[in-house]
């Protein structure tokens, strides 16, 4: 068999693999040593992994996902976003939609140093479904909502996804992550108008009149002071080169943790389980990148993504055309897949590519994290919107059936980064 033929091979027994519900970093591993022990000899291929599962979890950049992780989880077991939460409802909750919309901006202010949309999604369902429901909202809609608004996470950073790229194709993790912020910014303002056009051409999903909230106080600032200090403190330092991103994550956390227990709402117990958490979904992480890296090799050395950049400039199609294929595949690839799974088997596929075309590696790492913002919401994987159902007890076909709306809105948010890249670039080019 020839090198191609034996990639083809390995790409159908991956999504085999995935089909049987192997883990996905499992699959990867399992089917780039098979591979590559039939591209040379078991022997190389096995001491090969060994070296390079060193070498890989030995990666300085890596210290930085448990880092933001923690920031995140210690922060939540503040009731920091109930307060975040109650701040935006005294501006817009008494809007039609409002407290939807406030829904949608506290899950895009508590992104902002949470780096995790489990952990996100979990906190913001918590706090806002129940407030919701009691005003009179649809319920389903209400959880549909927190699930939606809690995505904005993987764009705004600290984005555990966005540093997952940067390391599986050597970008600026610093770049990737300032390059996050206007898009999750103008994806949080078209989810938030999206959730308005649904209260007016559906009116049962809110109520009529306008809704009693709490009136805004200056001491309400007193408890959410954490955010934009660790906000601006670490990702400007980034911006202005004083922090390296794995800088910037220690000083997060650590405001974190000062924060935590200057509330005294910080017990052992939730200390314990944050750490547990964390190690959790690092551990997750980490063995994503050891399964994406040997799969990412194999496919390098079966020549596939060299045969198919080649075809694909051989057609002559408009570059923005090839553009919107991949958002079609990241698209349909969502529901049956976790974002991350789809984001290191793609990758190495899409990447060189997409390099081949002219575009800016900033720009596509960023355009898909924004496209595997469907695969959170949608059925049958929709983790944002399982976990929502999870914490709140709604039925999950209640959670997916109003999340069609919010998912044309992304796609949309996504077209106008394509065609509208300083969108994303902006922030970058302005760097130290």
């Amino acid at each position: 068999m020839t090198s191609v033929e034996i990639g083809i091979l390995g790409i159908i027994l991956l999504f085999v693999l995935l089909f049987l519900k192997l883990p996905v970093s499992i699959a990867m591993i399992v089917v780039g040593l098979l591979g590559n022990m039939l591209l040379s000899s078991p022997g190389p291929t096995l001491a090969k992994f060994g070296s390079d599962l060193i070498l890989l979890t030995q990666n300085y950049n890596l210290s930085v996902i448990p880092l933001f992780v923690l920031m995140g989880l210690l922060l939540a077991n503040t009731g920091l976003v109930s307060d975040l939460y109650d701040i935006l409802n005294s501006f817009i909750g008494k809007l039609r939609a409002g407290m939807a919309m406030a829904t949608i901006a506290a899950g895009a202010a508590f992104g902002a140093v949470c780096g995790s949309a489990v952990a996100c999604a979990s906190t913001i369902a918590s706090v806002s479904v129940p407030e919701m429901s009691r005003h009179g909202y649809n319920r389903g809609f209400a959880a549909s909502t927190a699930a939606v608004g809690s995505t904005l996470g993987i764009i705004i950073p600290p984005s555990t996804t966005l540093v997952l790229f940067g390391i599986l194709t050597e970008e600026s993790i610093g770049a990737m992550l300032i390059g996050g912020i206007l898009p999750g910014l103008m994806t949080m303002v078209i989810l938030m108008i999206t959730a308005y056009i649904m209260v007016m051409r559906n009116p049962e999903l809110a109520p009529s009149k306008a809704v009693e909230t709490k009136a805004f106080s200056w001491k309400m600032l007193k408890s959410v002071w954490a955010v934009p200090l660790i906000f601006f403190l670490g990702f400007g330092g980034i911006w202005f080169g004083y922090f390296t991103p794995t800088e910037a994550g220690a000083v997060g956390a650590f405001l974190s943790l000062l924060f935590s227990l200057l509330t005294g709402k910080l017990t052992w117990k939730n200390f314990m389980e944050s750490l547990t958490v964390t190690v959790r979904i690092t551990a997750m992480v980490f063995l994503m990148v050891i399964g994406g890296n040997i799969f990412g090799a194999f496919l390098t050395r079966t020549l596939i993504p060299i045969k198919l950049t080649a075809f694909i400039e051989s057609l002559n199609a408009p570059p923005f055309m090839i553009i919107l294929l991949i958002l079609l595949i990241y698209t349909l690839m969502g529901p049956f897949m976790d974002e991350l799974a789809s984001m290191v088997i793609m990758t190495p596929i899409l990447y060189p590519i997409v390099i081949s075309l002219g575009y800016n590696g900033i720009w596509f790492g960023v355009l898909t994290a924004m496209m595997l913002l469907t695969g959170l919401l949608v059925p049958p994987v929709g983790v944002t919107s399982l976990v929502v159902a999870s914490v709140t007890k709604i039925p999950s076909a209640e959670v997916f059936k109003y999340q069609i709306p919010y998912w044309i809105a992304i796609i949309i948010a996504c077209i106008i980064l394509i065609f509208i890249p300083d969108i994303i670039l902006l922030l970058p080019r302005m760097m130290y």
